[in-house]
């Protein structure tokens, strides 16, 4: 009885084979890092979207409730209700409104609260600027760099903030506003506020948002019968 010969592979086939297979894992890899790659910017793309819009809001909810009152000394250097805004790639701004939180029952605090937007070098990053909004919760004629505020952390590595304020009286936009000073804006609050914020995508582009504020009062509260 004759023994049946086993075929098996040549040296040449196993190379094939071998080639064959490191071509299909390497086609594999390079579809899987492409995929990885492109999660990973659409998530930072994404969790950056999601701070800068909440970052526009808390904005646009503080301009929206600003106010002017009346019912104060007016001989005071320092009023307790304003509207003080410079121009500059970080404007400075000061405004009173009713946008304060009450976080609790019984608290010594109302809606009335004095914002400010300042920015700072970033303590972590370093050449990074953060936006911060600055609130004093409490009104008074002191100056505001005297009083007590908290300051919270609006948004990270911003590159520039334009705030643009629209004048009902002369229907023109304009970077400056001040409701302190007889030649400026004394009485009334602009109609429109125009914030543009320009910070830095995934990729390193210049990435845009813009949005506006309507303020409800333009001009002054006054109580008095």
């Amino acid at each position: 009885m004759k023994r049946r010969i086993q075929a098996g592979l040549t040296l040449l086939e196993i190379m094939l084979s071998s080639a064959i297979l490191v071509v299909m894992m390497s086609l594999a890899w390079r579809t899987i890092s492409t995929t990885s790659n492109a999660k990973k910017t659409f998530e930072a793309f994404e969790e950056r979207n999601h701070e800068l819009r909440l970052a526009m809001k808390r904005i646009c909810d503080d301009f929206e409730a600003s106010y002017l009152s009346k019912n104060e000394d007016q001989t005071q250097s320092h009023p307790r209700t304003l509207f003080q805004a410079k121009a500059g790639r970080f404007p400075t701004i000061l405004f009173s409104t009713m946008g304060h939180r009450v976080l609790w029952g019984d608290a010594n605090e109302s809606e009335q609260t004095v914002i400010s937007y300042v920015t700072r070098n970033s303590p972590t990053h370093s050449g990074k600027t953060d936006l911060i909004r600055r609130e004093q919760r409490r009104l008074s004629n002191d100056p505001p760099e005297d009083e007590p505020a908290e300051y919270d952390i609006l948004l990270t590595d911003i590159e520039s903030l334009k705030l643009e304020y629209f004048n009902w009286k002369n229907v023109e936009w304009q970077d400056t506003w001040d409701t302190t000073q007889s030649d400026g804006q004394k009485g009334i609050l602009p109609y429109r506020v125009r914030i543009t914020i320009t910070t830095k995508d995934a990729q390193g582009q210049d990435y845009k948002v813009v949005s506006e504020a309507r303020i409800l009062m333009q001009e002054p509260l006054n109580f008095v019968q």
